[in-house]
């Protein structure tokens, strides 16, 4: 007898960092998976040793292959996307095809095959400069970057899909979700590695601005939450801790975590750099342009709709990353910027 709540499901970008763990949570549940992935920046072996899971290699941007790939299904998981801050400034127009060609491929497959329900990843660059942190799903969209245009684009689009073709689709917007196989590029995985080698953590200029970290397994239990509730239209949910870390804060974590692991002591050095200079200590690495001054979000939506809160603090989640690290150093090889 077939178990109804068993599920065909289908993740674009199930291959990487965020996508190959919602897959394995819901590998283990029993579902049905297909990964669509063009290994752009996922890898075949983050999906080593997970049962159910058929592996399609293709790109979001070839509509044909990927409502080909898509049939049958019943649930989309769509993770894929252009992620790089950098990209999305020096060459907007990769940003638009990758983000939001890429997404509407993926609404307008749903469509022609006839599945109702799609989970799509946005982000809390969509809030741009917080001026009354932290800010819910209701407060402004204002995107800074033009990552967040590209992603808010989406979230409208979806608006039409849900009201115009009768689909439930969850936007969420992503805080900075960090953890095991993390690209290589961002703030803590440049602090992480040089650590590993012993160098001083570089924090570019004061280290005052604040993030929202929150750790990946959490991110894919949220997800996970998201194929057993039933909702109409297209729901807005951050997906964050609710907490603010500065970046001296989180380099000082980082400083423990190495301490208490392997007995290492870490400098941490600040550098007077501008915005959109290179730094001299960080080789090939430039401090963003029109930085967040505070990325800080409301989970309390999510609590509610869900039942979800985050169980992973942020120092354990640091040192999972950390010893997953010491265990592949060639992950971090090439910085992705």
């Amino acid at each position: 007898m077939k178990n109804d709540m068993k599920k065909n499901i289908f993740i674009t970008g199930g291959a990487g960092f965020i996508g190959s763990w919602i897959t394995k949570v819901l590998s283990r549940e029993g579902h049905s998976i297909t990964v669509y992935d063009n290994l752009s920046s996922g890898l075949r072996k983050n999906l080593t040793g997970l049962d159910g899971v058929k592996f399609i290699e293709g790109d979001v941007l070839d509509k044909r292959s990927i409502s080909l790939a898509m049939a049958g299904h019943d649930l989309i998981f769509h993770e894929a996307a252009q992620l790089e801050i950098t990209t999305a400034i020096e060459d907007p127009k990769v940003d638009v095809e990758q983000n939001i060609i890429g997404s509407l491929n993926v609404l307008q497959a749903a469509k022609e095959n006839r599945i109702k329900k799609l989970i799509i990843a946005s982000s809390a660059c969509v809030y741009g400069q917080q001026t009354n942190p932290p800010v819910g799903e209701h407060d402004m969209t204002r995107p800074n970057w033009e990552y967040g245009v590209s992603k808010l684009a989406v979230e409208k689009y979806c608006d039409i899909f849900a009201d115009y073709e009768n689909m439930s689709i969850a936007n969420l917007r992503y805080a900075i979700v960090y953890g095991e196989r993390e690209w290589y590029g961002r703030v803590l995985t440049i602090f992480l590695k040089r650590a590993l080698e012993g160098n001083s953590l570089i924090i570019f200029g004061d280290g005052s601005a604040t993030r929202d970290f929150v750790y990946v397994e959490d991110v894919a239990h949220f997800n996970r939450l998201l194929t057993k509730k039933k909702w109409s239209g297209n729901e807005i949910l951050n997906v964050s801790t609710g907490v603010a870390t500065s970046i001296v804060d989180l380099a000082h974590i980082v400083q423990e975590v190495v301490f208490e692991v392997d007995g290492k002591q870490i400098e941490i050095i600040h550098e007077d750099l501008e915005e959109g200079k290179e730094s001299t200590m960080v080789v090939g690495r430039k401090r963003l342009p029109r930085e967040l001054g505070v990325m800080h979000l409301k989970n309390d939506k999510a609590r509610k709709f869900l039942g979800w809160s985050p169980s992973i603090r942020i120092k354990e989640g640091v040192r999972r990353e950390y010893e997953w690290l010491k265990k592949n150093p060639d992950r971090w090889t090439i910085m992705s910027y």
